[in-house]
């Protein structure tokens, strides 16, 4: 009979995130994540297989949760301009909140930009970041916001080549003020 697990996998996804999130995939040792979520080593083994595959779980748990945020922020925007600052200016006052941490999504990005499956997930949130900006600008468009001769597709990229680049700036200490002509700028890119 097998026996069954005696811990949240869930949890211990979160709790895993966390950690990467703070110290990175590198700087993360098996031995820091039984530590950390509280779990014998062959209940990790058994439930992630690996390091790298709790990695990618915790990846993808941030991802999905931050993205769907965005997308969930955009999609029900009465106004593209408002809602998109208010994304801008939010992620931005997380980072400089606590700029250790930054971005997990920019982490992975630096940090794993030759593991297959780390790549795969950021690719992926990115194209899905960007897929959501260029239908809330076409809907934006579409109700007289944005002057028809934009393109939404370039604008949207560059908004979230931007939005990256807030994330390092955060990370960097930037500052507020700093931080803030920058996503004013960015703004006077939809005029």
């Amino acid at each position: 009979m097998a026996r069954t697990r005696e811990f949240d996998v869930d949890q211990a996804v979160d709790r895993a995130m966390d950690l990467f999130w703070r110290r990175g995939y590198a700087a993360t040792s098996m031995q820091d994540l039984i530590a950390e979520l509280g779990i014998g080593s062959g209940s990790l083994y058994a439930a992630f297989g690996s390091k790298e595959r709790l990695y990618a779980l915790a990846l993808e748990r941030y991802c999905s949760a931050n993205a769907g945020s965005l997308v969930a922020h955009l999609e029900s925007a009465p106004e593209i301009r408002p809602a998109l600052h208010a994304a801008l200016t939010a992620m931005a006052q997380a980072d400089l909140r606590d700029p250790e941490r930054g971005c997990l999504l920019v982490n992975a990005a630096t940090e794993r930009p030759c593991d297959t499956v780390t790549s795969d997930r950021v690719t992926a949130t990115m194209r899905l970041v960007e897929s959501t900006i260029a239908g809330a600008l076409d809907r934006a468009k579409a109700r007289g916001e944005l002057s028809a001769d934009k393109s939404s597709g370039e604008l949207a990229r560059f908004l979230t080549t931007f939005i990256q680049g807030l994330r390092v700036m955060g990370k960097a200490r930037a500052g507020q003020a700093f931080i803030e002509d920058a996503i004013n700028a960015a703004m006077r890119a939809l005029d």
